[in-house]
């Protein structure tokens, strides 16, 4: 193995992180000099990081073919054709980028491969006899995030294994599925990172159902709804809870004043009931067009829910001046006179009786406003947003809420790319048949981050072993013949023995070597100084630990070899 000499390497680290690096692995990245940032969202990435993203690619090399994935690659420009065929063109949105070549063609710059995989498979495939298929790439993807923000965590461009399967039948699928599920835990746990799965929207990509895989931590974008209880788990955008009975009441509708009464909170302390006892008026501007949405009032409307109940693509508030022209009025309104194909109604207002709502004038409510008596929904769906303590639909107990990052995502597509793009097979009778999908995905930059994040102290990385950028750092202290010799059959042997080598041969005090050595982390340390070579030793020293220890001379590789495989990779902290 090559070995590396801090006077050479490409990147320094720094005293202090950048003020605007707000997590732990994005401040360390940046003082260990692993990355710097070029643009918003858009970094580089210096040699020690390079390795461990190809370190990493390995290990979802290795496991992804153990699952009997077979690697390829397809191209990051693809024509915009095959998104409109897909019908994505325009629903993926303005995350999606779009440029034109010489010729005037428009071609995007690709943010996943759904439409390039189903248009292969149609060239490819032709009979269930080539099925099951399964493959995989390392590719570079572009989304024109509007806020690039938390470092690797949320970026423009980055590097994506993106896996793609098609199975016969559901049944074939399934079995294609779990094998996937398994392999996304063996890869996390062999990075040192813990995760579990939850239940996902699938958002841009589509599909049935989808997973993600979370590495829960308080610098995490995603809020996970989690029971302790029966290990429910989903993110909040997609979880369910059980909504307790509302104390809704029977009676002839009865307006009553409430002047300056514009929120619930507001009205339920007005009239001395439970905010549970009121229903809530949001609007929203859905693919155009202005909705009502009504819910209990002590809930919120979970915005993802109601696009995917809506089957639209976007939602919005609506803005004050944009309420009054759809003739509503805010702190004051109900559905009651509303067109019902305006409004969708959560179940928790539909079956709870008689409820207080808006009277549609200003300073007037209404008691008793009771479903199907006064008011109906063209839609009642799940809207509702799941709040830490609400009930779990498993096993009736409390839900509680972390912090996490999505790491993974693994979804059952089912037909949604294969039936509008025409890809097809010939069954075993020649008839023709739609493949089912999958795809599978996991961002390796954001991998590396949580990597540092699940695995650093107030020093610095303490890289897992399997992912380090070096093995072995070596720190000579002093200039004499004594300490060059004995770094120089040191590096010899580690090199020798197949370890990954770096040497501060820089002329630094002692101090900063191994500030430089706790920061960049390396899970072993070698301190070579003519002190221990007085008695024909050095001192190994790992990372993870407070001790060192003394070795001689000679024996430092191997002694080197047995410290690095005493690591545990924790893989009880990996969650099944």
């Amino acid at each position: 193995m090559p070995v590396t000499r801090m006077s050479g390497l490409f990147g320094r680290t720094l005293r202090e992180a950048p003020a605007d690096a707000d997590s732990a692995n994005h401040q360390l990245l940046l003082r260990s000099g692993l990355i710097v940032q070029l643009a918003a969202g858009v970094y580089s990435f210096l040699p020690p990081a390079w390795t461990t993203l190809l370190k990493i690619e390995q290990i979802i090399r290795e496991e992804m073919q153990a699952a009997g994935s077979q690697e390829m690659r397809m191209p990051a420009i693809q024509p915009r054709e095959l998104w409109e065929e897909s019908g994505r063109a325009d629903s993926y949105g303005p995350v999606l980028f779009n440029l034109k070549d010489r010729r005037d063609r428009t071609m995007v710059l690709a943010p996943t491969h759904e439409e390039s995989v189903t248009d292969l498979f149609r060239k490819v495939v032709q009979s269930y006899r080539d099925l099951p298929q399964s493959v995989f790439q390392m590719q570079t993807k572009f989304r024109d995030e509007p806020r690039p923000r938390g470092g690797l965590v949320r970026v423009r461009e980055f590097i994506m294994k993106d896996a793609y399967t098609f199975d016969v039948d559901d049944d074939a699928f399934q079995r294609t599925y779990n094998a996937m599920r398994q392999a996304y835990y063996n890869i996390f746990e062999r990075c040192g990172v813990p995760v579990v799965a939850v239940q996902a929207d699938s958002g841009a990509i589509g599909g049935k159902q989808s997973e993600e895989f979370i590495f829960l931590t308080e610098i995490g974008e995603d809020n996970i709804i989690l029971c302790s209880c029966c290990g429910y788990a989903a993110n909040q955008e997609r979880a369910e809870f059980r909504r307790d009975q509302a104390a809704g009441t029977a009676g002839e509708l009865e307006e009553v004043e409430t002047p300056g009464v514009t929120t619930i909170d507001g009205l339920a302390s007005f009239l001395d009931i439970p905010a549970q006892s009121t229903a809530k008026a949001a609007f929203f501007l859905v693919d155009g067009q202005p909705t009502f949405a009504v819910i209990r009032g002590d809930l919120e409307v979970n915005e993802l829910k109601l696009i995917n109940a809506l089957d639209a693509l976007e939602a919005r508030p609506l803005l004050p001046e944009e309420v009054e022209a759809a003739g509503w009025v805010a702190g004051y309104a109900s559905p009651i006179g509303v067109d019902p194909a305006r409004v969708i109604a959560d179940p928790s207002v539909v079956d709870a009786g008689g409820l207080v709502a808006g009277a549609n004038r200003v300073g007037m409510h209404a008691r008793n406003v009771t479903y199907g008596r006064d008011w109906t929904a063209a839609t009642v769906a799940d809207i509702g947003m799941a709040q830490p303590g609400d009930t779990c639909t498993e096993c009736d107990d409390a839900l509680e809420m972390k912090r996490g990052i999505e790491l993974g995502h693994i979804f059952k597509l089912g037909t949604r790319y294969a039936e509008p793009m025409e890809a097809t097979f010939l069954d075993s009778d020649g008839e023709r048949r739609t493949p089912i999908m999958g795809c599978y995905g996991i961002g390796v930059e954001r991998l590396m981050a949580a990597v540092v994040q699940a695995n650093h102290d107030e020093m610095g990385i303490v890289w897992p072993p399997a992912v380090a950028p070096y093995d072995v750092h070596v720190v000579p202290l002093g200039g004499g013949d004594d300490v060059a010799s004995a770094v120089a059959d040191v590096e010899s042997a580690l090199s020798g023995a197949g370890l990954n080598v770096l040497v501060d041969d820089r002329e630094e005090r002692a101090g900063v070597k191994f500030n430089d050595a706790d920061l960049l982390g390396a899970p072993l340390r070698i301190t070579i100084g003519s002190r221990g070579l007085k008695q024909g030793q050095v001192e190994l020293k790992l990372r993870r630990d407070a001790d060192s220890s003394f070795v001689p001379l000679g024996e430092a590789a191997s002694s080197a070899r047995d410290a690095l495989a005493s690591i545990d990779r924790s893989s009880d902290l990996i969650a099944t």
